[in-house]
Parts: C-alpha cells; sequence; structure tokens
C-alpha cells in the first residue's frame, strides 16, 4: 500500500506512521529523514539543500521533490511505502501525483489524523523537555513525580518555544493555510479517510488499521 499520514501539528503523526509502516510492513518515509540522509552522505541534492539551510532559507520544492523521487526509487519502497510529513501543500501534492505517474504508480489512500485546535494546544503546550538528557514529560499524560524535575536524571525540565500556546496557534494558522487544503486536494479523488486521532495512541491506532483494513491494507 501506498499511503499519505497528514494531519495538524500535535496528531500524532509521527508516532501512528511508526505503527501504521509496520503493520503495513512498508518504509516509514519522513522528509526529515531524507533531508538528513542526503546532507550527512554529501550527494548533490543534499549540497544542494544544505546552501538553502545555511543561508536560512526554505528549500525549493524541486529540491525536497527530487529527493523523494530517490527514495520512493529505492528496492524497500517498490511494494509500498508511508510518507510522513510530504506532502505539506497542494503543489507538493500535485507534484507527488506526476512522480509517482512517472514512476507507474499512483497513492492508494492519504490517512487524515483529526483532531481539534484545542486538543492540540493541550497536548503540545504540556510537554516539557530534560536539560539534560533530553526526555519529552507531560504535565498532564507523563508527568514527573517532582515538578518540573526530570525522573530519569534528575535535571530541569524547561518549556521549549515551540511549545508554547502562542507559537503553537501560529503553527495552526500556518497548518490551515497552506497543508489542510490538502483534505480537499485528496477527497475530490477519493483517495481520504479521516481517522479520529483523540484518546489513548493505542485507541487511535487500531482505529487506523481498521480503516486501512477496509481499504485491503
Amino acid at each position: 500500500m501506498r499511503l499519505v499520514l497528514v494531519g495538524p501539528p500535535g496528531a500524532g503523526k509521527g508516532t501512528q506512521a511508526e505503527f501504521i509502516a509496520a503493520h503495513l510492513a512498508v518504509p516509514k518515509i519522513s522528509t526529515g529523514d531524507i533531508f538528513r540522509a542526503n546532507v550527512s552522505q554529501g550527494t548533490p541534492l543534499g549540497l544542494e539543500a544544505k546552501r538553502y539551510m545555511d543561508a536560512g532559507n526554505l528549500v525549493p520544492d524541486e529540491v525536497t521533490i527530487n529527493m523523494v523521487r530517490d527514495r520512493l526509487a529505492e528496492p524497500d519502497a517498490t511494494d509500498g511505502f508511508l510518507l510522513d510529513g510530504f506532502p505539506r501543500t497542494v503543489p507538493q501534492a500535485s507534484a507527488l501525483d506526476k512522480l509517482l505517474a512517472d514512476l507507474g504508480t499512483a497513492l492508494d489512500l492519504v490517512m487524515e489524523l483529526v483532531v481539534d485546535d484545542d486538543e492540540v494546544i493541550r497536548r503540545l503546550s504540556g510537554r516539557r523537555t530534560c536539560r539534560g538528557c533530553g526526555k519529552i514529560w507531560h504535565v498532564e499524560f507523563d508527568p514527573t513525580s517532582k515538578e518540573n524535575i526530570c525522573d530519569r536524571c534528575g535535571s530541569e525540565l524547561f518549556q521549549r518555544d515551540d511549545d508554547r500556546a502562542e507559537t503553537i496557534a501560529n503553527r495552526l494558522v500556518e497548518y490551515a493555510d497552506k497543508t489542510a487544503p490538502l483534505v480537499d486536494f485528496y477527497g475530490a479523488q477519493g483517495k481520504l479517510v479521516g481517522i479520529d486521532a483523540t484518546g489513548p495512541v493505542e485507541d487511535v491506532t487500531v482505529r487506523a488499521i481498521d480503516a486501512l483494513r477496509s481499504y485491503g491494507g
């Protein structure tokens, strides 16, 4: 199965992507992993991307899409894949459709993890990161025994800037502007399925796998 996972920040895409990819026995492919691999290996595309990143600029879609093309052409993706974090915009989605057509295939399904803005803010703003070991705790879902002190190493916990409520709200606005239109794009193709992403991680995974089974996954 060839699957794309979409949803707002804090929807749990990274976690669910791992479980779903394992269930389908396909590679989980994220643009972050692709970028890191190309940059660390010093590929021509990696060097080109690094020039933009070092200058503090966004990497152009063309470079990103070419990296995705190379990754999807690798042998482990022949029988399927799960894309996490790409596409992020409708132009990227159109480019992905063309890329897959060039490879003689197409997406089977796009799964949207559905969660409202209040829940996203609750999830992300409650995260606390340890200054020592880097473990992420949560004031509500995974609290430490002593407030703002890591149970693992005893170091102080802090709230990252991108976990502050006002930053999260800005990220949600950006998501609504740029990424949410993907829902209409793929809905028009008849490839979209929405999954309630609230509640325990295990329950969300069960919903996702049940949905996949109805589509032959």
